[in-house]
């Protein structure tokens, strides 16, 4: 570690020397604990990003030059799944590359539960379901079941595809979520294949941009925004490890293409072969999906384009005209491509984000957050927005991205959100429940089977991965609820 004098120095030239105010009232332990915080940040980027962020809000606010002027996505650019042929063939680009072991997995799993009323990680969430399976079993076991669809469909050996998952978490998320996967012995998967990474955070600022104490002996520190999973790819998997990154790790097992999504979507198609073989096909470097927009007035960002420029405009930057602007030829909204953050991207494509993330502005976030006065040293509980947070977003590297490309799916088939606490009535658990069994009701009938009114079934992600492989239902009227976990099971239900 380096030297007190010398970390004492950089953080005197940066204009934060603040932060040794009460060296000489800590222990040794607190020393060494606040040395550490402190060399491990770059304290000359906090500023460089405080400074942008400052400038891009200030140039935000003033009037738009017409080369900024918001537009639709440029005709090309989007495909929906509804266009079955297409995605039957994009399904077979898909699942021929994730069977030659192309295909990894980035979740951004750094969430609590906290607006559940849970303080464990999101992940391990129970939405209610039969089979009680949480958030990180469904998804695991998809992953299972994607691994034999594509070993059968191109005669590859049981157990020789794999699909990486990378789960990305955060500070307080890291250890509880790494026990749970212990505890349940990974959800079938091999634990050489689920590689757990962290998060990286930045520093709450004041106003003037001058980093907060949380303690006398300690930053205060928040997650930098889910913007933050670049940086993250770059950085060690494990301090003991400083040359294993999960781009590093990535190259070393031949890996093309990730798929990245959030934790809390309960209808995830994970890896999707479908958003995989579009995304190649269309030789794009990063893709995205989207769901149609409900009406005109939906709150959410749109993909759509600044100037010549892709972007995720938010329903406050587009006025009333263009929200209900319908394209003439199809009768469908104009700016319709609701963002629900699933994103495709080459390896190539992620290696080169670094060269251009220092031209991206972080976004403001002011926030009331607690600190220590620098002259007493007493805590301090804000009643007023007191200082910022910094804050980097997954799609604010579009603007920088040649060949993008954006999908559109289904909402009742492939999105919903889990946000709000048990009982809200919109993306809460009752919600993510009642989406998931419906899917299964779709995917039984969809193969021929009857479901009466008033029955769930839940057909096991292990059974299923998108409605395939239950050809044995056809014809069958189902007038029990219960878990089919195998093709087998579906009879106890008829």
């Amino acid at each position: 570690m380096s030297s007190f004098e010398t970390i004492k120095a950089r953080y005197e030239a940066a204009g934060q020397g603040h932060v040794f105010n009460f060296w000489s009232q800590l222990n040794e332990n607190e020393k060494a604990s606040l040395l550490k915080q402190l060399e491990s940040l770059d304290i000359e980027r906090v500023n460089r990003i405080y400074k942008k962020a400052i400038s891009a809000e200030a140039e935000a606010s003033k009037p738009s030059a017409p080369s900024d002027a918001v537009g639709p996505l440029p005709k090309g650019a989007s495909d929906s799944v509804k266009h079955v042929e297409k995605a039957a063939e994009w399904r077979q680009i898909g699942l021929e590359v994730i069977s030659k072991g192309q295909v990894a997995v980035l979740l951004m799993a750094g969430g609590q539960g906290s607006r559940l009323g849970s303080s464990a990680p999101k992940g391990c969430y129970d939405i209610g379901l039969p089979s009680h399976k949480s958030l990180f079993q469904y998804q695991a076991e998809r992953i299972l079941r994607l691994q034999t669809v594509a070993e059968k469909e191109f005669g590859k050996k049981a157990g020789s595809v794999i699909i990486p998952w990378y789960i990305m978490t955060s500070g307080p998320t890291r250890r509880p979520t790494e026990a749970f996967f212990k505890e349940n012995a990974y959800f079938g998967l091999d634990s050489k294949n689920v590689v757990f990474f962290e998060q990286g955070t930045l520093p709450c600022l004041t106003m003037e941009g001058k980093v907060l104490l949380d303690s006398p002996g300690s930053i205060a520190v928040a997650p930098g925004g889910n913007g933050g999973l670049y940086a993250a790819t770059r950085s060690p998997i494990t301090p003991n490890d400083k040359s294993r990154t999960v781009l590093s790790d990535m190259a070393h097992r031949n890996i093309l293409y990730v798929h990245t999504h959030g934790v809390d979507n309960c209808l995830v198609r994970v890896a999707d072969p479908i958003f995989i073989g579009y995304s190649i096909s269309k030789q794009a470097d990063s893709s995205a999906k989207a769901v149609p927009k409900t009406v005109p007035t939906e709150k959410v960002g749109v993909f759509a384009c600044r100037g010549d420029k892709f972007s995720v405009v938010e329903y406050s930057e587009i006025s009333k005209e263009q929200a209900e602007r319908r394209d003439p030829e199809t009768g469908e909204l104009v700016f319709r491509a609701g963002n629900i953050v699933n994103h495709f991207y080459t390896t190539a494509y992620l290696n080169q984000v670094e060269k251009f993330e220092e031209q991206m502005a972080f976004h403001i976030a002011r926030k009331k957050i607690p600190h220590v006065n620098l002259e007493t040293g007493q805590a301090v509980k804000p009643t007023e927005p007191n200082g910022m947070k910094l804050e980097l977003f997954i799609f604010d590297v579009l603007p920088y991205t040649e060949r993008f490309a954006v999908l559109e799916v289904e909402r009742n088939q492939e999105f919903s959100p889990l946000k709000n606490a048990p009982g809200t009535g919109e993306d809460d658990p009752e919600t993510s429940r009642r989406d998931l069994l419906a899917q299964h009701k779709h995917y039984l009938e969809m193969a021929g089977a009857t479901v009466k009114d008033g029955v769930e079934i839940e057909v096991s992600p292990l059974v299923s991965y998108g409605g395939e492989g239950l050809e044995s239902v056809k014809g069958k009227t189902f007038t029990k609820s219960g878990i089919a976990s195998s093709l087998e099971e579906f009879d106890a239900l008829v």
